[in-house]
């Protein structure tokens, strides 16, 4: 399942990006997360790795990511490396735009289990999708109401 939402923000790609890559501001407006934390002694850039604990309904699931592409203001990239879904590839975007940024938020899921994998994908996606908007507006009230 991939999914894609965006939202615009009336902020600067730099004022923005502190809010996608460091842990305490993160967890500000990923109201998903119950921790997030990185994994080895660099806290930023490609290679770095992070774990972070979601909770999603009464579930709590524990994943390990890594970075595989970090431009500053920009664009950030990681990959999953160990958890309960099969993939979750996500790519966060920043792109300047006339009233500040436009945020993309990427992610590229997959349940494992075969058949009955693809059924829960097909029946969560609207359940993930609206968890995205939402974190979303969180990002965009958390930023906007700092100005």
């Amino acid at each position: 399942m991939k999914l894609q939402k965006s939202i615009d923000i009336a902020a600067p790609p730099e004022k923005i990006w502190p809010y996608l890559v460091e842990p305490e501001k993160i967890m500000k407006w990923f109201t998903l997360l119950r921790k997030f934390e990185y994994t080895d002694k660099r806290c930023g850039g490609m290679g770095t790795t992070f774990y972070y604990e979601e909770k999603m309904g009464p579930l709590l699931t524990k994943l390990h990511y890594k970075i595989t592409e970090w431009v500053e203001n920009e664009k950030l990239t990681f990959i999953l490396t160990s958890g309960l879904p099969k993939k979750d590839d996500q790519i966060w975007t920043l792109e300047a735009i006339p009233s500040g940024s436009r945020f993309t938020f990427i992610e590229d899921f997959e349940i494992p289990w075969g058949i009955i994998g693809r059924l829960l994908d097909k029946l969560l996606v609207g359940n993930i999708g609206k968890g995205i908007e939402e974190i979303l507006g969180n990002l965009k009230k958390v930023i906007e109401a700092e100005k």
